[in-house]
């Protein structure tokens, strides 16, 4: 079977229309790169590329999509609920059929080099991280794109790769490898922002919820509700329906229904596997059931 890599990159960008369409089809023109979803948010002001293809391809593809985006988005006029820090806020790679996290790791470095030559900062996390304090995401994008100015003169936060100056335009992007995560939203029928951020503080890791799941509360203000905004790092171990069951029982408490949830970009079928299991009580049900599985055989 040939290598497939993935990688999923997020900019900060969610409601311009013909950039987001130029971003994809900069991703379109390149051989070898299938763009498997993309979309964009308003109220994030942010949108995600999910791009497939062999490691090489999909390098490239994250290059063009990067090159397409820089040049459409100012950061410095930039405003939105989801954290930031750069115009291509974070650019993960992840390995999907024979590939090592290594090899993902070796992509990762490839494109940050590539675009820290071009002036931006960059930073590597998760498996690509280069200290164990850079790990993790929200800590590296801690004050998000206000506070780089102050950040990039301390000798602790001295980019990765590119040099260790603010980029007004650009600001910094952070890339890396990691394990497939699900991006999970869930709505709640109420526009009283600090139920979601109740509700976010109790499922969420840093405050005690769940080991791997980060989340955050959001006003979706066009739709006159607010929503738990969730990235799911290791579906496996904190599946999605344990997270949503959750969030609808301390929802209950404040009176609140839920009135929709959301998959962000692609999703693994694995992760999809616990939730028929569990809301259809069919405890035996393997992906290996579904028939376009065995197609891919």
């Amino acid at each position: 079977m040939a290598k497939v890599l993935m990688c999923k990159a997020n900019i900060s960008e969610g409601r311009r229309k013909e950039v987001l369409e130029g971003v994809a089809n900069a991703v379109r023109a390149v051989a070898g790169v299938t763009l498997a979803d993309w979309s964009g948010d308003p109220d994030h002001n942010r949108a995600v590329y999910t791009l497939l293809g062999s490691p090489e391809a999909v390098l490239e593809g994250a290059k063009a999509l990067t090159e397409s985006a820089l040049e459409n988005i100012d950061m410095s006029t930039h405003e939105g609920e989801h954290p930031r820090m750069g115009a291509v806020d974070v650019v993960p790679f992840i390995p999907l059929r024979e590939m090592e996290s290594d090899e993902a790791v070796g992509v990762a470095r490839e494109y940050g080099a590539w675009l820290g030559a071009r002036g931006v900062p960059v930073f590597y996390y998760e498996y690509a991280a280069t200290r164990p304090e850079r790990e993790s995401l929200p800590k590296i994008r801690k004050g998000q794109y206000e506070a780089l100015p102050e950040k990039l003169q301390d000798p602790a936060w001295e980019p990765d790769e590119g040099p260790a100056e603010f980029n007004p335009r650009s600001g910094a992007t952070v890339t890396g490898a990691r394990f497939p995560l699900v991006a999970f939203n869930v709505n709640l029928k109420t526009d009283d922002l600090e139920i979601a951020q109740t509700i976010a503080r109790a499922v969420r890791h840093i405050n005690g919820g769940y080991r791997f799941v980060r989340g955050m509360g959001f006003a979706l203000e066009d739709k006159g509700m607010v929503q738990v905004s969730m990235n799911l790092v290791n579906y496996e171990k904190t599946p999605i329906h344990r997270v949503l069951e959750t969030i609808r029982s301390e929802a209950s408490r404040y009176g609140v229904q839920i009135a929709g949830t959301e998959l962000i970009g692609s999703v693994p079928l694995g992760a999809l596997e616990e939730v028929v299991r569990f809301y259809l009580q069919t405890h035996d049900f393997a992906i290996d059931q579904i028939v376009e599985t065995a197609l891919l055989d």
